[in-house]
């Protein structure tokens, strides 16, 4: 185990390009243009590139700590975050089973996901998305285990900070929580008023123009984008109807899914398979994103199929896509350019979902199967001794389903210099954004 994580510590260290914090350096310079220099919160644009902040306002509101620090208190800030939310969110996709995976497994498990490139990426960038995940699952948990009080929380902050995770609202109305659905809903309504009232102006201008403006966030045909939109774009639909009539297809797969998952009290599944259809609706799906996927492969290994998860998390750690970073024409450009969109639909599609989690215990049975021959002396105290053990066998999966969806074991490889390039090299500026700055720029400081 010391050499595998010394070789996975050498391969992360040197063999990928990393990003540099990229990401992170945009929300450190909006912040600090914005508290201290009287800036706008979309004029700021990391120096000698085009790429500004395209999150909601209260996204802003929410990362104004970073206002107090320095640049490598805030990477180091940055890391221990993403840590606790990595934590966070293996510990809710292992349930109760986490303790019955000793220390081997677990390193196993975390020298493998230091490998899955969109987690990397998530780390290499300074991203949010493990967080944002992390606030999703712990509703998931609340509705698995019954302590429904305050569900809907944690989707409502998260929706707020970006709109990806909007999508779980509609899950929690598919499933009939509509008191969930109703605090996921208040929770977002009230951050974003929150927002409103801290800068009016950021954020008429975001709901107004910015939001609807995709060439703020990046260049819909670029490889990275590996959502529905990205694979039309590199095909040359630009058009909507197309995309929309996918997007509508997708959605309706997903409801019927995820509806049926979360009848069967099978929270895991539906919230994967929410996650899963999240990343392909989306305009802009990069690959730091699929971080939305890590809890369909804790489904697929609960499920007792971990080969096709171990299959499907070695496509996402071989960085393939890029290879057709310059030219994703011809057929091999279609399957190889799009690979990741494939194992999203993949999963979208064949994710177990509305299944038995459980069953009996290997124990219970084989008390059973021993149990001494009833004595024809004491007829009552059979019956009564048969009697407790059936209960005890019916309660059994009862406790069992509480327990875990399994850990995950993902890994990745890796990316470039460029803000959403990988291995290999891409073009100068990959996730062009439109030049266009917002209609009240200023002049930010350097960063």
């Amino acid at each position: 185990m010391l050499l595998l994580a010394a070789a996975v510590t050498a391969f992360t260290a040197t063999v990928p390009l990393l990003r540099g914090f990229f990401d992170l350096r945009v929300y450190y310079g909006t912040v600090h243009t914005w508290a201290h220099h009287g800036g706008r919160i979309y004029d700021y644009r990391v120096p000698g590139t085009v790429y500004g902040f395209t999150y909601p306002p209260f996204a802003a509101v929410a990362m104004l700590p970073l206002a107090l620090l320095g640049r490598t208190a805030a990477v180091v800030a940055s890391l221990l975050v993403n840590l606790a939310a990595l934590a966070a969110v293996l510990r809710i996709l292992a349930g109760s089973g986490r303790r019955r995976h000793g220390w081997y497994r677990w390193a196993l498990c975390l020298c493998l996901l230091a490998l899955f490139e969109p987690l990397r990426d998530t780390f290499s960038f300074g991203q949010v998305n493990l967080v944002l995940l992390a606030l999703v699952l712990a509703d998931c948990l609340l509705l698995r285990t019954g302590r429904g009080r305050w569900a809907g929380a944690g989707t409502g902050l998260a929706a707020a900070v970006k709109l990806t995770p909007v999508l779980f609202i509609g899950l929690l109305l598919l499933a009939g929580r509509r008191r969930a659905a109703a605090v996921a809903t208040a929770v977002a309504a009230a951050a974003t008023a929150l927002a409103a009232w801290a800068d009016p102006a950021a954020s008429r201008f975001y709901w107004t123009e910015a939001l609807w403006d995709t060439g703020r966030v990046g260049r819909l045909d670029y490889v990275s984008n590996q959502s529905l939109r990205g694979v039309l774009a590199r095909l040359g639909e630009t058009g909507r109807p197309l995309w929309a009539s996918a997007v509508l297809l997708t959605l309706c797969v997903w409801a019927w899914r995820a509806r049926r998952a979360a009848a069967a009290g099978d929270w895991p599944a539906a919230f994967a398979l929410t996650g899963i259809a999240a990343c392909l609706v989306s305009p802009i799906t990069w690959v730091h994103h699929l971080v939305w996927l890590l809890p369909s492969f804790a489904v697929l290994v609960r499920a007792g199929r971990p080969r096709i998860a171990g299959a499907l998390y070695a496509v996402l750690c071989t960085s393939v896509v890029w290879l057709w970073a310059g030219d994703a024409s011809g057929l091999d450009g279609f399957l190889g350019a799009n690979a990741y969109v494939w194992v999203s639909l993949g999963l979208l599609l064949g994710l177990p979902a509305g299944q038995p989690r459980a069953v009996r215990p290997p124990l219970a049975r084989s008390a059973s199967a021993t149990a001494p021959a009833p004595s024809p002396v004491s007829p009552a105290t059979t019956a009564a001794g048969d009697q407790s053990e059936s209960s005890s066998e019916a309660g059994a999966p009862a406790a069992a389903t509480g327990a875990a969806d399994g850990s995950v074991r993902e890994g990745g490889r890796s990316p470039s210099s460029e803000p959403t390039g990988s291995t290999c090299p891409a073009a100068a500026k990959p996730q062009s954004s439109s030049a266009r700055a917002s209609s009240y720029t200023v002049n930010p400081p350097s960063a």
